[in-house]
């Protein structure tokens, strides 16, 4: 990444359009996915995002740097039983091919780089999904299976692929409704 991205936002109404399918996944497709991974983990250093005046994002689609294609970045590190996981996705064309009925939510509430303005209320989300998807990784079609967090940050960038922002799900007139059986995070 020999600049640093310029990330969209959400005043650009290029924001709210379907982002087109890539029929040709060419070496500056992949060099615009890796690109956005090495934002993302860049952001996540505190030293650096200071000294270039970028915010911590743990995702990134492709219309948010003014790319109308379906492709995302997911890249955090996670804590488990079994010690430090990171998540690394970097799809192209992902498609969400099965969901569960129980839902999730963050009980801060979702962020985006494209939004400045805080947007508060509950943001219900599938619990567990799995999408399909090209992985710029592996070079070839996989299916990811996802939950909870992993699986709220994938929906959050594909919502961007089908031109929707976190806040289009807030319920405008309850926005903490707690809904009984949905999982807290």
């Amino acid at each position: 990444m020999k600049n640093v991205l310029k990330i969209v936002k959400d005043s650009n109404p290029n924001l709210r359009k379907r982002c087109e399918e890539v029929s040709e996944i060419t070496p500056e497709i992949i060099d615009l996915v890796n690109d956005m991974h090495e934002y993302l983990v860049l952001s996540q250093d505190e030293e650096y995002a200071k000294k270039h005046n970028i915010r911590e994002g743990v995702g990134l689609a492709a219309p948010q740097i003014g790319k109308n294609i379906r492709a995302l970045c997911v890249y955090f590190e996670e804590e488990t039983e079994n010690g430090l996981n990171i998540v690394d996705h970097r799809l192209i064309n992902p498609k969400i091919i099965l969901e569960s009925i129980k839902e999730v939510y963050l009980s801060g509430g979702e962020g985006c780089l494209s939004v400045d303005n805080e947007h508060q209320g509950y943001i219900y989300r599938k619990y567990k999904i799995q999408v399909k998807a090209f992985d710029v990784l592996t070079m070839k079609e996989k299916i990811i299976t996802a939950r909870g967090y992993e699986a709220i940050v994938l929906q959050h960038e594909i919502d961007h692929l089908n031109g929707i922002l976190f806040y289009d799900h807030i319920n405008k007139k309850d926005p903490f409704q707690v809904k009984e059986d949905a999982i807290r995070l």
